[in-house]
């Protein structure tokens, strides 16, 4: 995130560059809606592999969300700081649901690993609260959280008002739930793909994304997004 937030950096000289002047970068720049995900690959590749990273032996899921955070904070002061003015902060998905983890750590391969959802929502309360503060401290600018969880959650419970039928199996996969290995070179995937929730052992596939993107900009329900959707928030 750092690598992208100077790619960004660099970018906004040019659009200086482009416009003539800051006055007119700024104006530029505060039009613009700036979608941030983090964390999902700090759980899924970090603290969720103690054999390869010492993270989760040196903190709780608490505090961990709080190191996540209080980083994510920093980037993106540095963004609002280049001019950013409206940010759409994505929560973090019931990665304890995905293939990957039922494969390891589900018993029955369906049931979701509760321990790593735990941890998923903590963070998404944190990153809720630092959209308050940023609204709170930040008048010229608007933030606004997606609640990719709950949202996950509904196609998890009602696969079948959404068009799904498998929810804990990747399409393309190897191994238990197709999520033990995750799709590789050459692999031929399910026929019936918009059926599935998964793509891979990790990643929802295009039916799913289809579905958290239209509820992200056009909230069907009140919990989607906090406190507007981003439909409102370009209106602004």
């Amino acid at each position: 995130m750092n690598g992208q937030v100077n790619n960004y950096k660099n970018t906004v000289s040019q659009v200086v560059d482009l416009l003539g002047d800051e006055d007119q970068a700024a104006n530029y720049l505060s039009q613009c809606i700036f979608s941030l995900g983090l964390g999902s690959n700090d759980y899924l590749n970090n603290y969720f592999m103690p054999n390869v990273y010492s993270t989760s032996r040196q903190f709780t899921p608490e505090q961990y969300a709080q190191v996540l955070i209080r980083e994510y904070a920093q980037q993106i002061r540095t963004l609002y700081n280049f001019g950013a003015r409206k940010f759409v902060l994505i929560g973090v998905g019931q990665i304890g649901c995905s293939p990957n983890a039922l494969a390891q750590n589900s018993p029955d391969g369906s049931s979701c690993v509760e321990r790593i959802n735990y941890a998923n929502r903590l963070f998404n309360e944190q990153l809720i609260s630092l959209v308050d503060d940023f609204n709170n401290n930040a008048a010229d600018a608007k933030f606004i959280y997606i609640n990719g969880y709950g949202i996950f959650q509904d196609l998890i419970t009602k696969p079948s008002s959404y068009g799904l039928r498998v929810t804990n199996a990747g399409c393309c996969g190897v191994g238990r739930n197709n999520g033990q290995i995750t799709c590789l070179p050459f692999q031929t995937p399910c026929q019936n793909r918009d059926e599935y929730l998964f793509w891979d052992a990790f990643h929802p596939g295009e039916s799913a994304n289809t579905i958290i993107g239209r509820r992200s900009y056009s909230a069907e329900s009140a919990t989607d997004a906090y406190p507007i959707d981003i439909r409102r928030l370009a209106q602004l």
